[in-house]
């Protein structure tokens, strides 16, 4: 049976190419929504993390229609910390549409989706977006795919790809760029020519893998696949196992079915091959299972997910100032929370540490762990989390470590200060090319090198910088890479800061606080230039006397404090420091709180 009504596709791309806002255009122009409704922009970044970072953090689905032909479209995250959720979600579809920068053209992540891709035998759309950018660089964006493909050992066939020109902003696309758009009407028929249609047996029994695991608070978990073969229907019984681990078998009813239309899930009575559907009332379902009909387990291969390649460890938090602000303090709370969240992230480790208040949470970078931290803390946890550090593996007896693909794209005036850095941090060049009046620098460096160089590159490169980075292999131990050479300024006691104790700790170095704040023993208050820590009482108060001297009451000015975001923090602490999250706050603490025994530990 071969679906000519249907059409299976993702949209890949690195970080910010414009993914989503092209996919709110075809919505639009596949009859998504009423000629007079009001939309938001970016539609499909529902969480209010996405919003407010402006990224794709979740794989999402969503359907128009275009002909009578009906386009299941997954737009999928750019950051190569969330390529999980790439890796995954390809193997509901059928054909990729490839988002490439009309200026900055392949980037990292494009590389690492493109390889997922083609793996998996998927026919490529090369889309060239924002090709209305004025410094577009359309004639050379077809040549640098082209190569990339060539890399990669794409098959002839796929060598061949279509190349289309968009503006995702604009909602025009075109096959030639010197002559622009007026829809995406060929973008449409780009993707119903090229695009294979879904095809399997429909009446052989019934088989689904599933590729990813929605939650809801009344239903429980939502099982979203694509259904390989046979047909589905409404309060079925199936078997659900494991291709993994064939001991994992039980029996399950599907209470639910939904298939995706627009941006809604509608019920509906039977689905068969191709559709794209969710499930639910089948308790236990996680990534990777496959749904069979009880009469035939056939379980179905699941593609290896990457591992992780960074730890942090997540522990109750213990300050003097814990549970003043949280609702989830416990680490029995702090648990049964890491647990929901492996149910929709693959590319998640945890595991128990030896101490019991103390889980090791293992992720693909420090944007990936930063994400789940942030959106623990917004559901009103507490805790506490150390520095991040990469995960070694032995290979042939030898010590390996998780190496990253850096580009860096600087004005030229900044590459030395770039390079200097890199050099530092064991980063070896690899390849050098100009644009413009920019330069375009690629670079094999240790993640272990990268913690913390996110803000010291926009300060070497006065924010002109852009800088990503992806995984690219395991490679043998690359020696000792110095810690930063700033030390922390350390408070002398618990209370409040005050003015005048600010004043005098402010010429030790650049505060993170200002006047009013609860401070406790062993808080990190600042950062000092020397490279050993500090400590400062910044509750002292002035003196009153009954003497007054001329000028010296005067009012005593503050320089603004750097306030820390949450990224910023993880990128400062050293081994010794911890950030303490709070719903509210978030500071930063020595491990050890007491000075005198951070002193005798020190003299050890």
């Amino acid at each position: 049976m071969i679906r000519e009504d249907l059409r299976n596709i993702a949209i890949v791309a690195h970080v910010d190419h414009g993914k989503t806002t092209l996919v709110d255009e075809m919505l639009k122009q596949g009859g998504a929504f009423r000629d007079n409704q009001i939309i938001q922009d970016r539609v499909m970044d529902n969480n209010d993390l996405e919003r407010e970072r402006g990224i794709t953090i979740l794989a999402k689905n969503t359907s128009a229609h275009y002909n009578g032909v009906k386009i299941n479209i997954i737009d999928t995250p750019g950051h190569a910390d969330f390529a999980g959720e790439v890796e995954r979600v390809l193997k509901m579809v059928d054909g990729v549409l490839l988002l490439v920068d009309s200026f900055e053209g392949t980037m990292p992540q494009t590389r690492f989706v493109l390889q997922k891709a083609l793996e998996l035998g998927h026919k490529i759309i090369v889309v060239v977006n924002k090709m209305d950018r004025p410094d577009a660089r359309l004639s050379e964006i077809e040549d640098e795919v082209l190569e990339l493909l060539m890399d990669l050992d794409a098959t002839d066939e796929q060598l061949d790809s279509p190349v289309i020109y968009c503006s995702g902003r604009e909602g025009t696309a075109t096959l030639n760029y010197m002559e622009p758009g007026t829809d995406l009407v060929p973008l449409f028929d780009t993707i119903l020519q090229h695009i294979p249609a879904p095809k399997g047996e429909q009446e052989e029994p019934f088989q689904m893998l599933v590729s990813s695991i929605d939650y809801n608070d009344y239903v429980g978990r939502i099982a979203i696949g694509r259904i390989d073969r046979g047909v589905l229907k409404q309060n079925q019984e199936v078997m659900v196992c494991d291709y993994h681990n064939p001991k994992r078998r039980y029996k399950g009813k599907v209470v639910n079915l939904y298939q995706i239309e627009n941006l809604k899930r509608i019920p509906c009575d039977s689905a068969t091959v191709g559709d794209i559907v969710c499930i639910s009332g089948i308790a236990d379902l996680t990534i990777g299972d496959t749904l069979c009909d009880v009469t035939t387990v056939e379980p179905l291969e699941f593609t290896a997910i990457s591992q992780p390649t960074i730890e942090m460890t997540f522990s109750v938090n213990d300050s003097p100032f814990a549970g003043r602000e949280g609702k989830f303090v416990t680490s029995r709370q702090i648990r049964e929370r890491l647990q929901r969240e492996l149910l929709k992230d693959v590319s998640l480790r945890v595991t128990e540490a030896e101490n019991t208040d103390s889980f090791l949470v293992a992720g693909r970078g420090e944007m990936h762990l930063s994400i789940l931290i942030e959106t623990m803390r917004r559901e009103g946890y507490e805790l506490q989390v150390s520095t991040p550090r990469v995960l070694y593996r032995e290979i042939k007896g030898k010590k390996c470590e998780p190496i990253e693909r850096l580009v860096v794209d600087v004005p030229e005036e900044y590459m030395g200060s770039v390079m200097e850095k890199m050099g530092n941090r064991k980063g070896e060049l690899q390849h050098m090319q100009p644009q413009g009046n920019r330069m375009r620098i690629e670079f094999l460096v240790p993640s272990r090198g990268l913690f913390g160089y996110k803000n010291e590159f926009l300060t070497d490169t006065k924010g002109e910088g852009i800088m990503s980075s992806v995984f690219e292999c395991y490679q043998p131990y690359k020696g000792e890479i110095a810690k930063r050479n700033t030390g922390s300024l350390i408070s002398f006691e618990t209370g409040e800061s005050v003015t005048y104790g600010l004043y005098n700790a402010q010429e030790r170095g650049t505060l993170f606080i200002g006047a009013g704040i609860p401070v406790y023993e062993g808080m990190v208050i600042g950062q000092s230039p020397k490279a050993e820590d500090l400590v400062v009482n910044v509750c002292k108060k002035k003196q009153l006397t009954n003497t007054r001297a001329s000028g010296s009451d005067d009012a005593l000015r503050l320089v603004p404090p750097k306030v820390m975001s949450l990224e910023q923090a993880l990128e400062f602490i050293n081994d010794d420091e911890l950030v303490e999250i709070t719903p509210q706050t978030i500071r930063i603490r020595k491990a050890i709180l007491d000075n005198n025994l951070r002193a005798k530990q020190r003299k050890k």
